[in-house]
Parts: structure tokens; C-alpha cells; sequence
């Protein structure tokens, strides 16, 4: 596709993220690359995001920050009213809330007269609507086409009343690239039957996916051919739509500087000796991981901080504590830190003396560990994150993954230590060398400025065309 001689028209697009932060952030830093480029944006959201939205982005009227008022669902508290309070019991039921919306979405996109509208996974129900006003839909997929394609394509679920088994989740689809994903674990595949249940009455996030996907005018990936190819093939033949490019669009660096007392903590090491592990702020490791895992960070006699955080917020360093080996702050209390609640993640990783980042493999956790220079070790604790791990160690061989049983997915002590030992301790070693090689070559390539703004020019260049097709 080609941009019509009319681009220079103002493009207004509206945003309409799914309401957990995770998702949001993603929609933000495309906005801004959008925005750059002459396009007018308008955000939706619930209220108790719009602050935050607000001050990310400096949109221009602000109030292009728009509110969309939760009606009231049994089971869901009449308080509830931001990203903080996601979690996944309230995830199900606000998307029962979120189909209860179409009304007042319906009327802000007739006041807005946007052209075109991104959107999420959730929203199955906005192709059709926005077509009643002629307004095009455009699904922006947050996860990787490895996933997608491992999951999320018609054939795997042909009969709706019969959602794919265990063992079918252990493999790939029919037709699937030959690449290093040739089979899932048994517990990978257990968590991948998520996708496929109803809760409170409503439909599943695999009949959500397949309900706009059919009907959209387009699909958004934030990824580009140079690592996604293979699986962005199959993914066009299966889905039969045109499928856009954003790039990887890697994050910038959060303005400020890092908290004093962590500045403190890791100015005491040499440079790339810290392991730092974060599971996100919606992964959560029960205390059987959890004590595996820090008994694994003393075994390697090197300096860490992990971050550890809990479903509920509710009494978090009680749950820490309890968590924990006997003794453990005490044994490893000059070189370790463990800290429960949001941390300053990307100023942390860009520290000096961070050489190591032990990661649950989210999408934007890796791309921030590659950017920062730290090597990678990858502990995937559900959904997409088993497949990216599987790219980033498997395809592009940055990294490892910490070895897991095939039924229950344990890891030992000494399946942490071996995972760092590989990237961090045995470097004149094989796979040691090879891996360190390959990081460095992708980190140039994630860092190159010019590869990102073609991918954002070229999305705008189609979405320009999109805007404008059949006027």
C-alpha cells in the first residue's frame, strides 16, 4: 500500500486500550510516536487512569483524555476505578462491564468523528460499530506474532463448544514455521487453556480475538519481519488481513533520576555484576518459587535485587517476609536487596554496575533488559511470555530459559544458579560467548533510530491510506 496524494490531511485517531496498565503504557508510546507525525489523538479510558494517561502523553487539548464511566456489575465494587485494581478476578467481570459500554462509546465516537479507531483484545464488538459510522477499526495486538500465531488462529478452535486439549496446546498449529518452537510443556499448555474459558456468562478472550479479527480493517503489530518473519507469514495466510507494522516501538528512558537509596545499593558493585529480577506488576510466584529462587540467587555468590510483588496489595511486606528462607535478609544483607512494590525498573536496569536481568519475559521486559545491556535469563510464568522466551533463548539466542518440569513447571535452586552461570559467570565459554554475541548484535539493532522511525513512517503511510480507501 501506498499514501495517497491526500496524507497531509489532519488524521484524527482515537485510542481505546483494554484498562490494565500493562496495556495501556504500549497505546501511550505509540500515541506518541503517532502524534509526531501530524496525527491528532484522542485516548479512552476509565477514570482512574486519566491522570496518568494525561501526564504521559501532553496531549494537546488535554481533554482529549476521555472518561468512560463503569456501569454498575455484580460482583465488581462500586469503587473500583483504575488499572491498579486489575487483578485477575476483576479482569473478567470489567470486561463484562467494558461490553456494557458500547453505548457511551458509541456516542463519543459520533462526537469525535475520528477516522480511525485502535483498538484492543477485548472490544470484539467495535468493528461493527464502528463501521455504522464509517469509522475504520484497527486492532492493535500487544503480544508478539510468535503468540498470536501459536495461539490465537482460527484452526484452533473450529467448534466453539470444544475448546483444544492439553495436548493439542502442546504443539504447534498445522502449517506452523519451522523454528525452535516444535512443542509446549505440558504446565505451558495448561495456562494456555485460559484463553479458551468463559467466565460470569460472558465469551472467552480466544471468541473476543476471532470475533474482530474476522471484521476489522486491519491488525497493528508491534513487531517488524527482521525477527517475527516466519511467523508473520503464517499469520497472513491464516487470518487473511492486511497486517501493519509499529516496530518494536522500544520504550525511552523514563526523565528523573534513580531513588537515592538504590543509587546507594548499587554503587557498591563493579560494573555488570548485579543480577536484577522483576516479575512485573501482574506476576505473581507462590512461596515454593519463591524460595527456590532466592535460595538460587545466594548460590551464585553475586550481587542482586529482586522485586517481588503480591495479588493482593493488601499487607505485601507481611507477605514477603513470610515468604522468605529463615535468615535469608541476614545471610545475603551486603550484596542482596528484596524489595516488594513498584520500582523504577528501566532507570534500574540502565545502572552501571546491572549486568544481568531475570526476567518473566513480557514483551517490553526484554526489549528494556537487550536496550540496557544487561544479558538475559528468562523465567516465563504464563500466556505469551513462555512463547517470547521461547523467540528471544530459541530463534535469536539471546539468553536462556531456566529449565522447568514438563507437568508442574518447578524450578530448583540449582536451575536458577545454571541459568546465570550460562550468561553471567562462564563468558569464555560456550553457549556463554554465542549468546553474548548475539545480544550485542540485536542490541544495535533495537537501538537503531533509523529502522524505528521507518517502521512508524511507513504505519502512518498506511494508516493515511486506510483513512482514505474508498472515499
Amino acid at each position: 500500500m501506498g499514501a495517497s496524494s491526500k496524507e497531509s490531511t489532519k488524521l484524527h485517531i482515537v485510542m481505546f486500550p483494554w484498562f490494565a496498565y500493562g496495556h495501556i503504557n504500549p497505546f501511550i508510546h505509540l500515541s506518541k510516536k503517532l502524534s509526531s507525525h501530524n496525527i491528532q489523538i484522542s485516548f479512552l479510558s476509565i477514570p482512574g487512569n486519566l491522570s496518568r494517561i494525561k501526564s504521559a502523553l501532553h496531549l494537546n487539548p488535554p481533554n482529549q483524555v476521555i472518561p468512560l464511566n463503569i456501569p454498575p456489575i455484580e460482583g465488581l465494587s462500586p469503587d473500583f476505578d483504575s488499572s491498579s485494581d486489575v487483578n485477575p478476578q476483576t479482569s473478567e467481570l470489567l470486561k463484562l462491564a467494558l461490553d456494557q459500554m458500547q453505548p457511551q462509546v458509541k456516542t463519543l465516537l459520533s462526537q469525535l468523528k475520528p477516522q480511525i479507531i485502535l483498538f484492543d483484545f477485548a472490544q470484539h464488538w467495535l468493528p461493527s460499530m464502528a463501521s455504522e459510522l464509517g469509522i475504520r477499526a484497527v486492532s492493535v495486538c500487544l503480544f508478539l506474532a510468535v503468540s498470536s500465531s501459536y495461539l490465537t488462529i482460527p484452526s484452533r478452535m473450529s467448534d466453539p463448544n470444544k475448546p483444544p486439549t492439553i495436548e493439542d496446546l502442546k504443539n504447534p498449529p498445522q502449517g506452523y514455521p519451522k523454528t525452535s518452537i516444535t512443542s509446549m510443556k505440558t504446565f505451558q499448555a495448561q495456562d494456555f487453556q485460559y484463553l479458551f474459558k468463559r467466565f460470569h456468562g460472558g465469551i472467552s478472550v480466544f471468541e473476543r480475538v476471532m470475533g474482530f479479527t474476522e471484521s476489522c480493517d486491519a491488525i497493528i503489530y508491534r513487531t517488524c519481519t527482521e525477527i517475527e518473519s516466519p511467523y508473520l507469514d503464517f499469520m497472513k495466510k491464516q487470518l487473511n488481513k492486511p497486517l501493519l507494522l509499529a516496530g518494536l516501538v522500544v520504550p525511552l528512558l523514563p526523565s528523573g533520576e534513580l531513588e537515592g537509596k538504590w543509587v546507594n545499593f548499587l554503587g557498591k558493585f563493579p560494573e555488570k555484576s548485579v543480577i536484577f529480577c522483576n516479575f512485573g506488576s501482574e506476576t505473581y510466584l507462590n512461596d515454593a518459587q519463591i524460595k527456590e529462587l532466592t535460595l538460587g540467587l545466594e548460590m551464585t555468590n553475586m550481587p542482586f535485587f529482586l522485586v517481588l510483588n503480591f495479588e493482593n496489595n493488601d499487607d505485601a511486606d507481611k507477605k514477603l517476609e513470610a515468604s522468605l528462607p529463615q535468615n535469608f535478609r541476614e545471610r545475603v544483607k551486603e550484596r542482596g536487596v528484596v524489595h516488594t512494590g513498584w520500582v523504577q525498573q528501566q532507570l534500574i536496569l540502565a545502572h552501571k554496575s546491572v549486568g544481568c536481568y531475570l526476567t518473566h519475559s513480557g514483551c517490553n521486559s526484554i526489549i528494556e533488559g537487550i536496550v540496557n545491556d544487561c544479558q538475559l535469563a528468562f523465567i516465563p510464568q504464563k500466556g505469551d511470555q513462555f512463547l517470547n522466551s521461547k523467540l528471544f533463548s530459541g530463534d535469536l539466542k539471546i539468553g536462556v530459559e531456566v529449565n522447568r518440569r514438563d507437568e508442574d513447571g518447578y524450578f530448583g535452586k540449582e536451575d536458577i544458579l545454571e541459568a546465570i552461570k550460562t550468561v553471567m559467570m562462564d563468558t569464555d565459554k560456550e553457549p556463554c560467548k554465542s549468546i553474548r554475541e548475539n545480544h550485542n548484535k540485536w542490541r544495535k539493532f533495537f537501538l537503531n533510530k533509523e529502522i524505528e522511525d521507518r517502521y512508524i513512517e511507513n504505519l502512518v503511510k498506511e494508516l493515511h491510506y486506510l483513512a482514505q480507501k474508498d472515499e
